[in-house]
């Protein structure tokens, strides 16, 4: 299990008694129980997927064509789909 280190931790009164019931219950030690939070606490946390990032779709380019300047959306929808007048 590699090396261990002491360390104090500020628990609420109600949640260390909770720990202290279960490691009765289940006939284990308090420091199994507290050991056995933050694994699964640890666990959780490197199973969350990385969140969504949408790769830089830009181009280089001159922007837009001066005589499209004051087109509006269903003009520039036509010329996209070629149903240009």
């Amino acid at each position: 299990m590699g090396a261990h280190m002491k360390t104090t931790i500020d628990i609420s009164d109600p949640l260390l008694e909770q720990a202290r019931r279960l490691a009765s219950r289940e006939g284990i030690t308090l420091k199994a129980v507290l050991e056995l939070g933050l694994r699964r606490v640890l666990a959780e946390k490197r199973s969350v997927p990385t969140p969504f990032r949408l790769r830089s779709a830009s181009f280089r380019g001159e922007g837009l064509n001066p005589e499209l300047a004051g087109a509006g959306w269903e003009r520039l929808r036509d010329l996209a789909y070629d149903h240009a007048p």
